[in-house]
C-alpha cells in the first residue's frame, strides 16, 4: 500500500460537501459574540466556547493593543530561552491565585499543556488512568509519556476503583476533565478524590471548561467542590472563558519547577505572544469584577435547557452551559446543523467516533451575553427543525 493511499480513500468529507451537509471549517466574518456574521448574514451563535462573552470586551482588547505597542507581536523564542516576559510571570502569579495553587506555568496552547505535563511527569512502568471521554489532548499526552494507559467508563466510580485496584503496585496519575466538553456533565470529584487517596494515586484535573463557569468567581471545578488542595494539578485553557488562546497548569512549586525543566512542549515551543498574555490577564480581571456575567450564564443555561426539554430533546447528563441535544444518526446531526444555519442559528454537530455510533448530537453552548429573546428565537427554530426532520415528535 502506498503512503498516500489513505488520502485517496478518504471521501467522507467530500461526500458531505457534495450533499451540502459539510459543517466544519465554516468561515465567520465577525467577532465571537452572541450573534456573528456568517455567509453575509447575522445569525445567533450557539456553538462557541466564549462562555463569559469576553472575546470582544473593550478592556480585553485595549490590554492586547497596549501589549503589542510595548512588546511587539511575538517573543521570537521559547520560554526556556529568550521568550519569557515580565507579563508572563505576572499572569502565572494571577492564575495560581485564581485556582488556589502555589505556582502556575503558561503554555502556548491548552493542547500543549496536557502533552507537556503528562509526557514529562509520568514515565515508563508508571500508569496514567483516564476517563474514556477525556479530551484528545489528554489521550495524546498519555501516549507520549510511554506510561501504561488505562481507561475507565465515563464518570463510573465502580469501574475507576477496579482500575485503580488492578494498578495498585504502580505509580499512578488519574486525570479527568472537570467539565466534560461534549456531555456537559461535571466530574464526580468528591468520589474521585476519595478513590485516589485510598489507592495512593496523584490527581490532575483538566478544567478547560470549568474555569470561568464553576466555582467562586469562576475559579473552577475544584473550587466548586472545595477540593482545591486535594487535586495535585489543575490545568486550564484561555480559549474558552478567558477570551484568547493558550493554557496553564498549576500546582505545588516543586512540581512546577520539574515540569518547567522537563516539558518538551514548553521548552521547545515559541512562547505565548504578548497580546494573548495581556488579554488573558485582563479577562481574569473582568471575570472577577463583573460578577453579573457568571449569574447571566447560569440563568441562560437554565432557560435553554428548559426549552430543549419542552421540545422533546434528550440533553443527556449535562449540568453546565454545554448542552448536548441527542439526535441519534450521524447524518441527522449534519442535516440539522445545516438547517439551523439556514434558519439563523450556528450550532455544531458531534458524530462518531467523538461519541458512540447512534448517539450523534448537536452541541450547544451558551454565553453570558445571550439575551432571553435570542435564546427563545433559537429554541423555536430548533424545535421546528427537529420536528421537520423527525428527530423529535410533532
Amino acid at each position: 500500500m502506498g503512503l498516500l493511499d489513505k488520502v485517496n480513500n478518504f471521501t467522507t468529507a467530500k461526500d458531505l460537501m457534495a450533499a451540502d451537509f459539510y459543517n466544519y471549517f465554516r468561515v465567520i466574518e465577525s467577532a465571537q459574540e452572541n450573534t456573528v456574521k456568517y455567509q453575509g448574514r447575522e445569525i445567533i451563535m450557539l456553538g462557541s466556547n466564549n462562555y463569559l462573552g469576553l472575546t470582544n470586551h473593550p478592556k480585553v482588547k485595549e490590554a492586547a493593543s497596549a501589549a503589542v505597542a510595548k512588546y511587539g507581536t511575538g517573543c521570537a523564542g521559547s520560554r526556556f530561552l529568550n521568550g519569557t516576559l515580565d507579563i508572563h510571570i505576572e499572569l502565572e502569579e494571577k492564575l495560581a491565585n485564581l485556582v488556589g495553587k502555589e505556582k502556575a506555568l503558561v503554555f502556548s496552547t491548552g493542547f500543549m499543556v496536557n502533552q507537556g505535563v503528562l509526557s514529562s511527569l509520568v514515565t515508563r512502568k508508571e500508569t496514567i488512568i483516564v476517563d474514556r471521554t477525556d479530551h484528545a489532548s489528554i489521550i495524546d499526552g498519555a501516549r507520549l509519556s510511554f506510561a501504561d494507559v488505562r481507561k475507565f467508563r465515563h464518570n463510573d466510580m465502580e469501574n475507576l476503583e477496579l482500575v485503580l485496584k488492578s494498578e495498585n503496585d504502580s505509580n499512578k496519575l488519574v486525570i479527568v476533565d472537570g467539565v466534560f466538553s461534549m456531555e456537559g456533565d461535571i466530574a464526580k470529584l468528591p468520589e474521585i478524590v476519595k478513590l485516589c487517596q485510598k489507592y495512593d494515586a496523584f490527581l490532575m484535573v483538566d478544567d478547560a471548561h470549568g474555569v470561568g463557569v464553576l466555582g467562586d468567581h469562576g475559579r473552577g471545578t475544584c473550587n466548586h467542590f472545595g477540593l482545591t488542595d486535594e487535586a495535585g494539578l489543575i490545568m486550564g485553557t484561555f480559549s474558552k472563558s478567558l477570551a484568547s488562546v493558550g493554557g496553564f497548569v498549576a500546582g505545588d512549586e516543586d512540581v512546577m519547577h520539574f515540569i518547567q525543566h522537563h516539558s518538551r512542549a514548553l521548552m521547545f515551543s515559541a512562547s505565548m505572544p504578548p497580546a494573548s498574555v495581556a488579554s488573558v490577564s485582563a479577562a481574569i480581571d473582568v471575570m472577577i469584577e463583573e460578577t453579573w456575567r457568571h449569574d447571566a450564564l447560569w440563568h441562560n443555561n437554565d432557560l435553554m435547557r428548559e426549552r430543549l426539554k419542552e421540545a422533546g430533546f434528550d440533553t443527556g447528563p449535562s449540568e453546565t452551559p454545554i448542552i448536548p441535544a441527542v439526535v441519534g444518526d450521524d447524518m441527522a446531526a449534519f442535516q440539522m446543523c445545516s438547517r439551523m444555519a439556514e434558519e439563523g442559528v450556528f450550532v455544531n454537530p458531534v458524530v462518531s467516533p467523538a461519541v458512540e455510533k447512534g448517539n450523534a448530537l448537536i452541541r450547544l453552548s451558551l454565553m453570558a451575553t445571550h439575551t432571553e429573546d435570542e435564546i427563545h428565537k433559537a429554541m423555536d427554530i430548533m424545535a421546528r427543525v427537529g420536528r421537520e426532520l423527525e428527530i423529535v415528535e410533532s
